[in-house]
């Protein structure tokens, strides 16, 4: 027998990035799908869950730079497809790529990219996956072996390879995101992207000439030197998940590990960064 969903619509002030934090960790606390809306997330269950209880667990609950309220309804099962659908909207990263569900018909602006996100993220709705798409567009030329660190739905491989990459190792830590980055690929007719499920450790003793990783600030410096190390001399490194006031913080960091930073994308209050590994 079909349950009904559980919809939590949580209203976040601010939204960002309390809106990634709620939704890593409540895909830890019984939800398993998820839309980022104007003022918050929409989280979705099939379980009975004790909301009061759930959220007491997430960091929001005591954070004093935060404030949310809540509310939660139940759908029939046979409207979540179309409550699902309705939340998420086409993305146009300039004039470069479209960036749409399997359902969307929509006026495609470059290259066209379709995406079933599931539990991933990674639809480029936020701005540093936009960034990072944007980035690869604007590369001198893409290197022929690429890592995507934090796939995600895997929509930063995706590009690379339709820009020219042949091998592609997309890694994330969850499951679920490794099999949707596997199935986003195949949706694209991709056939040169490996989707693994693992941390940094799996990337030891491999090399490539590109390396995107959009995670987050303090993951981003614990990874670094991996990162470094993995990098081909004269090799580029794309980062972001952070925010504008951490640039300088981020730019020292790698300087100290032999990055040379080349371009700074920013985009309401997040950043992205360039940096280039110079020949010893």
């Amino acid at each position: 027998m079909n349950k009904d969903t559980l919809e939590l619509t949580l209203h976040l002030t601010p939204t960002q990035p309390w809106s990634e934090v709620l939704i890593a960790q409540l895909a830890e606390l019984g939800f398993d799908g998820f839309i980022q809306t104007e003022t918050g997330i929409q989280a979705y269950s099939n379980e009975k869950l004790d909301i009061e209880e759930v959220l007491a667990q997430t960091h929001v609950h005591n954070a004093e730079d935060v404030s949310y309220t809540w509310e939660t309804r139940m759908i029939p099962h046979t409207n979540w497809n179309a409550q699902w659908e309705a939340g998420f909207e086409p993305v146009f990263v300039e004039e470069y790529a479209t960036i749409a569900a399997p359902f969307h018909n929509v006026g495609v602006k470059g290259m066209c990219i379709r995406i079933q996100p599931q539990m991933s993220f990674g639809t480029g709705h936020h701005q540093t996956t936009w960034m990072m798409t944007k980035e690869l567009f604007e590369l001198p030329c893409i290197p022929d072996r690429v890592l995507d660190m934090g796939a995600g739905t895997g929509v930063l491989a995706i590009v690379a390879e339709k820009l020219g990459a042949k091998d592609i190792l997309a890694v994330d830590i969850e499951p679920w995101s490794a099999e949707n980055t596997a199935e986003n690929a195949e949706r694209n007719q991709c056939t040169k992207i490996r989707s693994i499920c693992g941390d940094v450790d799996v990337i030891d003793g491999k090399k490539f000439g590109l390396i995107l990783a959009n995670i987050n600030k303090n993951v981003l410096k614990l990874h670094m030197d991996a990162y470094v190390q993995a990098l081909d001399q004269q090799g580029i490194l794309v980062v972001s998940g952070f925010f504008g006031s951490d640039v300088p913080e981020m730019v020292t960091f790698c300087q100290q590990l032999g990055l040379t930073p080349e371009r700074q994308l920013e985009r309401e209050e997040w950043a992205a960064l360039r940096f280039r590994k110079q020949t010893n």
